[in-house]
């Protein structure tokens, strides 16, 4: 069933008052390739409703926020969560906080009217988040204070919990990673204590996808797939200068599956172009040379030798390495320098003033013989897109699932759940909800491509200080979005050799 005939017929039973439950056969739509991602459909009886009601089931006002950095799926998810309330019951009055828990402390939002009901899907084709993100920290005191968020003397949370009261809020969607599911948790957990009930519905943003337990988070495949379109146009720069080191600095600070699934978006890409070798046009010299992550350990000394040979046989260098790569090791070094190291309202080092990707360069520019370094990020550029067409899918999925829970009074965190036998589209409770999860270098694909440029046939696993838990199996990575340009490159040879 498409998903607005499987909504049209679930709305019209339910107006009669005919299902008690759905026959588990239903699904929803998820990425056309969902299926040979270990990913199950998810199905509308995830969450057994035999009490769903049409109209909401009782009075209900809906607050959404987002927080935190950008991902390619905030405007979108902001919007299909008003299609979704719009279509369940328009009398559900919505409303939605300014620059996230800023704008919930400071009492702003905007309220969701006819016509913004009417227009929501232009959401889903923009990237950032039309309602404005802020990094916000409830327990961060001295911080709140400090940004003139709270008065002296005043809890953050007690004052975010008595405005969603003020507000007479009954549901809150977050947007966010952990710790704006979690905090949205405490908040729940905090009203509850005082007799108010607030049923908290988070969807999982973050393009790093380093949340327990979740498979896959929200923008992860836009952001990988921007990442690798950015690359494909700076890798041209090695023809600027001979004997160029390029380095692409990537997105993740605790987890490597963003650069790594980057690495193979652009890899795809690459081998599905003609090159002309007659006239210095090689893949070799477009190809990665050296993929460095946090969960990967590293000799830099072997790394180094390996990469001037091949410096030396092809004349430039390629790496792709995480934000996070190094970064212990780089902050001691700049605390033994005796410099402070800058750190954000949740304690993260701020990694703009760590500069892993300026160390890398330094560390290989001179044992390479690179006569000219540059270090490009695709970070801000691959964060702020609009989600492609997978993600889409996957938002549209989570917002209807979101909507489905929070009528029934069911928190969490909605994602598929990878602690379930077929991965589970459900509300993931806020108590298993963590960051930090790691990317398994074990993965088959990823091994192969570190094979396949030559820098490993055997990645040790580094075990970070910041891992929860033990390794999984990550969600693999989609093949490339010009994947078709190989197919069409040999049918129109195979029409040019007919025609002669």
């Amino acid at each position: 069933l498409q998903p607005t005939m499987l909504r049209v017929s679930l709305l019209c039973a339910l107006a009669l008052g005919a299902i008690a439950s759905i026959p588990a056969s239903i699904p929803t739509v998820l990425p056309p390739s969902a299926s040979t991602q270990g990913l199950r459909p998810a199905l509308r009886t995830d969450v057994v409703a035999p009490n769903l009601a049409l109209r909401g089931g009782g009075k209900h006002k809906v607050a959404i926020l987002t927080a935190g950095g950008l991902a390619p799926c905030l405007s979108s998810a902001i919007g299909f969560l008003i299609e979704e309330y719009t279509l369940y019951d328009p009398t559900i009055e919505i409303i939605c906080y300014v620059d996230g828990y800023k704008g919930l402390l400071k009492g702003q939002h905007m309220a969701v009217g006819a016509a913004e009901r009417k227009m929501a899907s232009v959401l889903t084709r923009h990237g950032g988040s039309a309602i404005g993100n802020s990094r916000v920290k409830l327990t961060n005191v001295a911080d709140c204070i400090k940004r003139g968020l709270v008065k002296e003397g005043e809890d953050p949370q007690k004052v975010a919990a008595d405005q969603l009261v003020a507000d007479g809020v009954t549901v809150l969607h977050t947007i966010g990673g952990d710790d704006t599911n979690t905090a949205a948790a405490d908040l729940a957990a905090y009203l509850k204590t005082n007799n108010y009930a607030l049923t908290v519905v988070g969807l999982p943003k973050t393009i790093d996808n380093d949340v327990y337990p979740i498979r896959l988070s929200l923008g992860a495949w836009t952001a990988a797939q921007q990442g690798a379109k950015f690359y494909s146009n700076v890798v041209n720069e090695h023809s600027a200068n001979p004997r160029m080191l390029i380095v692409h600095e990537v997105m993740g600070r605790h987890c490597g599956w963003l650069t790594a699934a980057t690495a193979k978006c652009y890899r795809d890409d690459l081998k599905a172009q003609q090159m002309l070798e007659g006239l210095g046009l090689r893949q070799d010299r477009l190809d990665i040379h050296g993929i460095y992550i946090p969960e990967l350990a590293i000799d830099i000394e072997a790394e180094a030798k390996r990469l001037k040979a091949k410096m030396d046989e092809i004349g430039n260098i390629n790496i792709f390495i995480s934000e996070g790569a190094g970064v212990d090791d780089i902050i001691k070094q700049m605390e033994a320098q005796g410099q402070e190291v800058p750190r954000d309202a949740f304690g993260h080092p701020k990694l703009d003033a760590v500069n892993p990707g300026k160390y890398f360069a330094e560390q290989f520019a001179k044992n390479i013989g690179a006569e000219k370094t540059m270090v490009q990020k695709s970070g801000y550029y691959a964060r702020s897109a609009n989600p492609n067409d997978q993600d889409l899918a996957l938002i549209k999925d989570c917002a209807l699932k979101a909507v489905e829970c929070a009528m029934l009074g069911i928190g969490g965190v909605v994602g598929h759940d990878e602690d379930t036998k077929n991965y589970e589209l459900r509300a993931c409770e806020f108590t298993r909800i963590a960051g930090g999860k790691p990317f398994n270098v074990q993965e088959g694909w990823f091994k192969s491509m570190l094979v396949d440029i030559g820098q490993t046939k055997d990645p040790h696993q580094h075990t970070s200080s910041t891992q929860k838990r033990s390794y999984k199996p990550n969600a693999p990575v989609r093949t490339s979005s010009q994947g078709n340009i190989r197919k069409r490159i040999e049918e129109e040879a195979a029409a040019a050799a007919a025609a002669k």
